[in-house]
Formats: structure tokens, sequence, C-alpha cells
């Protein structure tokens, strides 16, 4: 009998297209319990079909509502992590990936706006050889002027000073390939501004449109200082943009000063002027002095920062894991490239 081999990439490994690969979708959760169970309900109809084997990764970001209640016992095919405290989303992200199985993962939001339409879509951009497909919003007419404002420049700094682009508007619905996930993983920073990382480690993004669904229940738990908080972390993460720029207000205002200092020169030995008195001084040492303390403050983000890297904390602490080992001891801790999971006795 004839023997036929099935094609294959090159590695020994079936190409995409004909892969059965395990999907897992990532997804934190902060007081979402009134949002939660609609949304996993939509996201394990829709990994039934698209495939056999599959897992749903909810991480509890310290909830202060219903979430653990309702996750007691988690649904069939989903794994609850429970975070020690409110570590942020960007915590609860990293937490997601670390303990992510698939070969193919997604970050999805579990409040229901991320439309689970697309699945299809972007599953079958990875079989087309995508490792990394990102959702891009299409509009932000629901948002307020400020909001919009805020987020246009904010892409603009980044950007600006950054050699790695980051996609504008493209937020944490994403797809990545096993080796996307793997990379992440592998970054050691504590301070994590999750839309820069996704672009460092490379692995161009296919792009898709989508616009978000209405939230069913409830507002966003991102507040507007929160979002100025993410901002400032992805600024003094991913762009020196800020100190090129009082490195260059520092000399506009030195070459200021010196060409007044030269006009009052010439203005009295030339024409008899006098000098200009204690208000003219007492402006000139303000201003300076304004200019030092902001550029101080710039400062200050990055060295804080750095602060933070250098203590090396783990960027979560996992309190319960519904999938963790029985026969794992009750108070052992088990140390993650990022994080410590571990369940309390």
């Amino acid at each position: 009998m004839m023997r036929r081999d099935l094609p294959h990439d090159g590695s020994g490994e079936l190409p995409r297209a004909l892969r059965d690969p395990m999907l897992t979708v990532v997804m934190p959760a902060y007081n979402e319990a009134r949002n939660l169970g609609a949304t996993l309900g939509l996201v394990c109809a829709a990994l039934r079909r698209l495939a056999t084997r599959w897992e749903v990764v909810v991480v509890d970001d310290g909830s202060r509502d219903d979430t653990a209640q309702l996750m007691s016992p988690p649904p069939s095919g989903v794994r609850y992590l429970r975070l020690a405290r409110n570590f942020g989303k960007e915590a609860a992200l990293t937490a997601g990936l670390v303990h992510a199985r698939g070969d193919v993962v997604w970050l999805m939001d579990a409040d229901g706006q991320h439309p689970v339409d697309l699945m299809p879509e972007m599953l079958q951009a990875w079989r087309d050889g995508a490792d990394h497909v990102c959702a891009v919003r299409q509009a932000r007419d629901d948002e307020t002027w400020l909001k919009r404002l805020g987020t246009t420049w904010f892409y603009r700094v980044v950007n600006m000073g950054s050699p790695v682009p980051i996609t504008p508007d493209a937020g944490d619905y994403r797809l990545f390939d096993r080796c996307v996930v793997n990379a992440l993983n592998a970054l050691p920073e504590r301070n994590r501004f999750m839309k820069g990382l996704y672009a460092w480690v490379g692995f161009e993004p296919r792009a898709i449109a989508y616009q978000p669904l209405p939230r069913a229940h409830g507002k966003s738990s991102f507040s507007t200082l929160r979002l100025a908080r993410l901002a400032m972390t992805g600024i003094t993460a991913f762009s020196n943009l800020p100190l090129r720029l009082w490195s260059g207000i520092g000399a506009i205002a030195a070459l200021g000063a010196l060409a007044y200092g030269c006009w009052v020169v010439v203005e009295h030995f030339a024409a008899g002027h006098p000098v200009p008195g204690w208000p003219t001084i007492v402006a000139g040492l303000m201003f300076t002095a304004g200019v030092q303390l902001l550029s101080i403050g710039v400062l200050g983000e990055y060295v804080g920062r750095i602060f933070d890297e250098v203590k090396q904390r783990p960027v979560f602490l996992v309190a319960h894991d519904s999938g963790a080992p029985a026969e794992q001891p009750a108070a052992m801790a088990v140390a993650r490239p990022l994080g410590l999971a571990g369940e309390r006795a």
C-alpha cells in the first residue's frame, strides 16, 4: 500500500490549517459578577464550536462583589484564579498568561464588551499564519471628548519617543500563538504596560476591526485617575520623550537667559539704561525654579520605576487556584517567573 504523508511546515508539525489546537481564553475580572456569568456562557459556547480542547482562565483581581461566590465551584472548563488583592488589570493579564495552557490564547474582558462573534475570524487569521491578532476599535463615539483627546495624545507621546510603535485603538482583545505567550512570560518587568509589551516582543500583529458591545450592567472600573496612572506607566516604560522634552526646555531657557543677559549689558553700556530691578530678577528666578521642579518630577517618575524594578517583588500573588494539583500542600507557594501561586490553608 502506498504511504501518503500529511503535509507539514518543515518542523515536523502539521500546518495550522490541519491542527486541532488547545484554546485558552484569559479573562481578568474586577467586580464583574453581574456580567461574568453571561460572558462565560457566550465564550464557552463559542469555544465548543471552535475546538475539542479548550479552557477559560478567569483571574479575579481582588473583587469585592460576589465574583468568588459565583465561581465556587467554577463551571466546567473554567479555571478560577483569585489574586490576593487588587493588583491591577496588567497584573491580572500577566497572571492569566502565566497559567494559560493553550496553543492559542485569547485575552478578553469579563464585561461582555468583546464580541465572541469575532473569535472565528481571529482563529482563522492564526491558521493563516498570524502569531498575533489584535482587535482594533473602529470608533469612540460613546466616549467623552476629553477621553478621546487624552487617548489620541497618549498614543502620540508614546509612539514619538518609543522605537517600537504601539497600534492605536488596539486594546486587550487579542489572540496569541503559544510562542508569543512564552515571549511575554519571559519578560521580567514589574511595571507592566501590556500594550507596550505586546508591541515590544515583535510578531507583527494582524489587525481586525471591531466595535465594542455596550455593557449590560454597571460601569467600567477604570476611573480617570486609574487611566492616568496607566498612561504614566506606559509613557515612562516605553518612551523617553519626557526626558528629551525637558532637556529641550532647559536648553531653551538657558539660551533665553543668556540672550537676555547680553541685551541688558549692551543696553547698560551702549545706551546708558539702568539695569532692570528686582521684579525682573524675581520673575526670572521663579520661572527657572518652576522648570527645574517640573523636570525633577519627570525624572523622579523614571527613578521611581527603577526603584520598583530593583525590589524584584512578584507582579501578582495567587490566593486560590481551582486548577492547582490536589496533592499540593495548602501552605506551599510555587515560585513563578513573575508571580507567586499558592493556596491558603
